[in-house]
């Protein structure tokens, strides 16, 4: 049943696909792309063949500098062509940033660019592409509609030439092949539909290359890309740190500090009653000690989240198994590692643990966890599952999406499985980075 309704879903999906709106996006596309490519070509070599022999003068300068701005202003037409005509998000390169104020500078900043040089290639190689594209499609496009279509107008041959039907071929003056008898009709009309039918595909194929060529030399370089990355993931873990140092002003504010406030007031108090009342003034003391224990056990809990002494003494395996112990719910433990990672990835894979097991302990409604840490490659890998209710997921504004996004600032990943009524399954992955 399903495989025969996976194949009746692709038979349909290949018999609309001539008439999707898709595919006469994408043709449009190329097809407009030929005179756009046209125009792109001859300014950018007329530019920059000028541009460079006037460079014996200071004119060549400037000349260049405008190709490239010209041919940046290109590169944003096509962008914006294919977002709107192929549905292909392109992010914009990296700005042109002069040092200083000014013309000269302006230009400078130009002729160094590595994106603007990249728009200039763009203009020069995408042309033939666009010849080659434009004919293969508008063939394909035209024979395929032309002969799947031609048993309704065939008769226009006899009607108004003196031929029978569609020449096929001539041989010399002896023999001519018409297509005017009804199977010839019917084997054209067939053709046709099979070249009608893969017409499509073969337009998707000719877009395939044009995404990646406005992709690789339109858009963001690597580097550029890579550095917005970072940019990011140091305004998380910015975010993350001061997040952290509000948590920590807070437990110290609203706990062991009032609590130490507390016990000031009652040590005062039983100093004032120690000659007029000992009994109540030893009281008092009784009652402050216990609260200095309290306090004392809220600064090791305070301290236990900062980086616990257990995690720099002995290691991740003592440390997850800390964790564990304090867990609502049986927790096995299981650490391979051959050696340790650098302080910073451990101390991440400590606290994701940490924070995973207490969404186990107040949400999973499990009976059991487990906690599995290996080594693969150069790469951390941290497993906590349950046996839980399920239905958990990395959504917007969930601690788990926190959690990710602190991953995601050192180049680490997390993914949840979590179907419902069957248990939760997060995986982290760290990199492996030594001391």
């Amino acid at each position: 049943m399903g495989s025969s309704a996976r194949n009746g879903s692709g038979i349909g999906r290949a018999l609309r696909a001539p008439v999707e709106g898709r595919t006469w996006r994408e043709l449009g596309y190329l097809l407009l792309g030929l005179p756009l490519s046209t125009l792109y070509f001859s300014l950018a070599i007329t530019g920059v063949s000028l541009g460079a022999g006037l460079l014996v003068t200071f004119l060549g300068v400037p000349v260049l500098a405008g190709v490239l701005a010209m041919c940046r202003g290109f590169g944003r037409l096509e962008r914006a062509r294919v977002r709107g005509m192929l549905r292909h998000d392109i992010a914009e390169p990296e700005p042109v940033r002069a040092k200083k104020p000014g013309l000269l500078p302006r230009m400078g900043a130009l002729l160094k660019s590595g994106s603007a040089w990249r728009h200039v290639l763009y203009s020069v190689i995408h042309f033939p592409w666009a010849v080659f594209s434009f004919c293969v499609a508008l063939v394909f496009w035209t024979y395929g509609w032309a002969m799947l279509l031609y048993p309704l107008w065939f008769w226009v041959f006899p009607a108004f030439t003196d031929q029978p039907g569609l020449q096929l071929f001539q041989n010399g003056e002896n023999y001519t092949f018409y297509l005017d008898s009804p199977l010839a009709i019917v084997v054209t009309a067939v053709v046709g539909l099979g070249l009608t039918l893969a017409t499509p595909w073969i337009i998707r194929a000719l877009t395939t290359v044009d995404r990646v060529l406005i992709s690789g030399l339109l858009g963001p370089s690597r580097l550029a890309h890579r550095v917005s990355e970072l940019e990011s993931d140091r305004g998380v873990m910015v975010d993350t740190a001061a997040a952290d140092l509000r948590r920590i002003e807070r437990d110290l504010h609203d706990g062991a500090q009032a609590r130490l406030v507390n016990l000031a007031m009652d040590l005062g108090l039983a100093k004032e009653k120690l000659a007029e009342d000992p009994r109540a003034a030893a009281r008092m003391v009784d009652e402050a000690h216990g609260e200095v224990k309290i306090a004392l056990q809220e600064l090791r809990d305070l301290a236990r989240g900062i980086h616990p002494a257990v995690l720099t003494d002995r290691g991740l395996d003592a440390a997850l198994s800390s964790v564990a112990s304090r867990c609502a719910v049986p927790v096995r433990v299981a650490v391979e590692l051959p050696g340790r990672p650098a302080a910073a990835i451990e101390g991440i894979a400590y606290f994701t643990v940490s924070e995973l097991l207490q969404n186990v302990s107040k949400h999973a409604m499990a009976r059991t966890a487990s906690v599995d840490v290996w080594k693969s490659g150069e790469r951390l890998l941290i497993q906590v599952s349950d046996d839980g209710r399920g239905g958990a997921g990395a959504l917007a504004g969930s601690g788990l999406a926190g959690l990710a996004e602190r991953l995601d600032a050192v180049d680490g990943v997390l993914v949840v499985d979590s179907p419902a009524g069957t248990g939760t399954t997060v995986t982290a992955e760290l990199p492996w980075r030594t001391a």
